[in-house]
């Protein structure tokens, strides 16, 4: 998923402007879901809904009360059926939601297709209810009892997950209690999350005679003309204002909501239930908070300055900071291309990775048109490791699209990778999902860059830079309005003023000097789904930008075997902690000048920008 555009679900273009503006892009694909099952109203799918509530119900029979006993049996067999049989249901259930909210994003405002996914999200909530006493169970067995169980075969291929599981034990619940907090939440946070999806596929923003959904208006705000840009901002704020009660309300509740869970579970810090998701250390994330935000002169400050003059002013307005540079053409390209390009620079690394991405064109695994109502922005669902992963773009031609492309392309082959661990164990930590995807996007960028001419590689670097001040620095900022939010709302409900001044001071000292916020931008923390689907996930595009930046360093110092161990990497999916998987590169994201390491990288290429003129 991109950090800096809308992430799933909301909405894009009216049909109009779809179109209009996408047929010199070539024959964008649309994926077929049918791998997941026919249709909405297929047997299949109705068959595999009933078949999870009633399987669901008959497991909780069949084990409830006897993993104790079943983890002291010396050969381990009765324990290691029962997880297998857990794992083929969460298989199957994540099955069915994937194919619900797939379908879901292709059009968040058709309400057949909302109604399909609210009736996926109720139904799965209640089948898998049913299975949540079997990790709390396999937690209160003792260390002692369950380590000796999972050091032998058969169970020691479930180890990883056991350890994984291990780390939750401190904050569970009763049985009944984390029954309640199941169920509630698709009344609780799953509701709020869906009137968010649904109130933002909704609004429409003004921009001169037209009256577009976010996505076209964000993207606005790259065009060329500065009167469109600015027009574009304006619609933003306009609408935005006009709606942020609402928003304000979300917010609001969503922090009240992981407030009351925290506490219940003994959380300390705001963001420790993240950490413990992630798989990383709450001092790892500090170390790299404060390195990135040590960095805002040397990186963002310098950078915004350098791009003022280009434009010939001491500052430039906030509509202005992912303008193209002035005086370079715009290139476009199509569908053909952008694929060609990708696979070429994956096969340039690797052969084994452009045939993997490959598999996702030949298969139709991607849906790239935009369309009404359509999900904006990208992702790479992986889906479950039964079937394969789908990628949703909103192709535009433009070279960021391309990026865009091999970023998800990325994901989509870590996911590949990484499948033959199970439905448990094939998921990796946020901190290290991004991963393959940024490295993905380097590698294009790279050969994209050797291709260019010298005015052409200047407005590449710079775009290059922009992105990568978007995936370090901006979500550093984002990282630490949620903080500020989230400590504050600690004390009490917070007006959609006071949100939008916590947003302000954080965006004025990531930005610096020479990036002018003018009014109407307070309002831009409300169009952000990441605060509202996964809050503090932001974080984690810091840390696989920087390690990806470091991960390439090591590529082009010695490249020889580099692929078999990054492969390897991959392969470990959620296996393995991230220590373990860095130690074979030399690198270990505890020690602090680790972030420097990646940090540099960005510094480089703002000096070769500088030496440029």
């Amino acid at each position: 998923m991109r950090p800096n555009v809308p992430a799933f679900p909301q909405p894009a273009f009216s049909a109009h402007a779809e179109a209009a503006d996408q047929t010199s892009y070539g024959d964008l694909p649309e994926w077929n879901l049918t791998d997941l099952y026919p249709s909405m109203d297929s047997a299949a799918y109705a068959d595999d809904l009933a078949r999870a509530g009633s399987e669901c119900s008959v497991f909780a029979k069949d084990y409830r009360g006897r993993l104790d006993a079943m983890a002291r049996e010396p050969d381990g067999q009765a324990l290691y059926a029962a997880i297998r049989r857990y794992e083929a249901l969460e298989d199957l259930l994540g099955r069915i939601m994937s194919y619900a909210g797939l379908t879901y994003s292709g059009d968040t405002t058709d309400p057949v297709r909302a109604k399909f996914y609210g009736d996926a999200q109720e139904k799965v909530t209640a089948a898998s209810t049913e299975l949540l006493f079997f990790t709390l169970e396999l937690n209160r067995i003792d260390d002692a009892t369950l380590d000796a169980a999972v050091s032998k075969a058969p169970l020691d291929h479930y180890r990883p997950w056991v350890e994984d599981l291990r780390r939750e034990k401190p904050y569970q619940l009763e049985d009944r209690i984390e029954e309640l907090f199941h169920e509630k939440s698709v009344t609780g946070r799953g509701a709020w999350n869906r009137l968010f999806d649904e109130t933002m596929a909704s609004l429409r923003f003004k921009v001169g005679d037209k009256e577009l959904a976010l996505e076209p208006t964000l993207s606005l705000m790259q065009d060329r003309d500065e009167n469109l840009r600015r027009e574009a901002s304006e619609a933003i704020a306009t609408t935005l204002s006009a709606n942020l009660r609402i928003f304000a309300l979300i917010t609001n509740t969503l922090a009240k909501d992981k407030e009351i869970g925290d506490r219940w579970r003994g959380f300390t810090d705001v963001a420790d239930s993240r950490h413990l998701s992630n798989r990383v250390e709450r001092e790892v994330v500090d170390a790299l908070v404060s390195a990135v935000r040590d960095a805002y002169p040397r990186l963002s400050h310098r950078y915004y300055k350098l791009k003022a003059k280009w434009f010939g002013k001491e500052a430039l307005n906030h509509w202005d900071r992912n303008a193209p540079l002035p005086d370079v053409p715009t290139r476009t390209y199509g569908w053909e291309e952008a694929r060609d390009t990708v696979l070429t620079a994956y096969a340039g690394f690797s052969p084994q990775m452009s045939e993997i991405a490959r598999r996702f064109f030949d298969g139709r695994w991607i849906d790239a048109p935009v369309r009404p109502g359509k999900a904006p922005g990208a992702f790479a669902h992986p889906t479950v490791p039964s079937a394969h992963p789908y990628v949703l773009l909103n192709y535009q031609g433009k070279p960021r699209d391309v990026m865009t492309l091999a970023h998800e392309l990325g994901h989509g082959v870590h996911q590949v990778l990484a499948a033959h661990n199970g439905a448990l164990m094939a998921p990796t930590p946020l901190t290290l999902a991004e991963t393959a995807s940024v490295f993905g996007e380097m590698l294009t960028f790279r050969r994209l860059l050797d291709q260019a001419g010298v005015e052409q590689r200047r407005a590449m670097l710079a775009s290059k830079v922009e992105d990568m001040l978007n995936t370090v620095v901006r979500q550093i900022a984002f990282y630490s309005f949620e903080r500020k939010l989230h400590t504050a709302r600690r004390e009490g409900e917070l007006t959609a003023e006071k949100i939008g001044e916590l947003w302000m001071s954080v965006q004025g000292e990531s930005l610096g000097p020479a990036i002018r916020l003018g009014p109407g931008y307070e309002t831009f923390w409300a169009y952000i789904p990441h605060f509202v689907h996964s809050p503090f996930y932001v974080y984690a595009y810091a840390f696989g930008d920087c390690l990806v930046n470091s991960l390439y360093g090591v590529y082009q110092n010695a490249s020889e075997g580099f692929a078999e161990k990054y492969f390897a990497m991959l392969a470990a999916g959620g296996t393995k902690h991230h220590s373990e998987l860095l130690a074979p590169f030399g690198l270990d994201a505890r020690d602090p000048a680790f972030w420097q390491i990646g940090l540099g990288m960005i510094e480089g290429m703002i000096a070769e920008l500088e030496a440029m003129g």
